[in-house]
């Protein structure tokens, strides 16, 4: 995995494992990888891996089964929706508005680029 270096690392690993959730490789209730497996697949330190695993326990996204691993929550993904909208909406979109207002983009081009994009 590329990580780059405007977030910590351990952030960078919470967003991959809740994309791989909401892409449905990891489903619910499935067993995801050890903390020493996935830190070796995506070359980290599993203390890495370990902290990222601790922050989505906290959310709820994933949850421990004592001497098993790590299992994806039966409600992460919507959680996980619910958190990225909350992201998108507070930080991505006004950074996109205020670049169209710095390039003097319409809205109805950027409408024509989403149907473009969709299709």
């Amino acid at each position: 995995m590329q990580f780059t270096s405007d977030k910590a690392i351990y952030l960078q690993i919470k967003q991959l494992v809740m994309e791989k959730i909401l892409r449905e490789e990891w489903p619910a209730d499935a067993k995801i990888p050890s903390v020493r497996e996935f830190g070796s697949d995506i070359e980290v330190n599993p203390n890495t891996v370990m902290r990222a695993y601790d922050i989505l326990q906290q959310d709820k996204i994933i949850y421990n089964k004592r001497g098993l691993g790590f299992f994806v929550s039966p409600d992460a993904i919507e959680i996980i929706k619910r958190e990225r909208k909350q992201e998108f909406i507070h930080t991505d979109l006004p950074l996109l508005f205020k670049t169209m207002e710095l390039l003097k983009i319409e809205l109805n081009e950027i409408i024509q680029h989403y149907n473009d994009y969709k299709s």
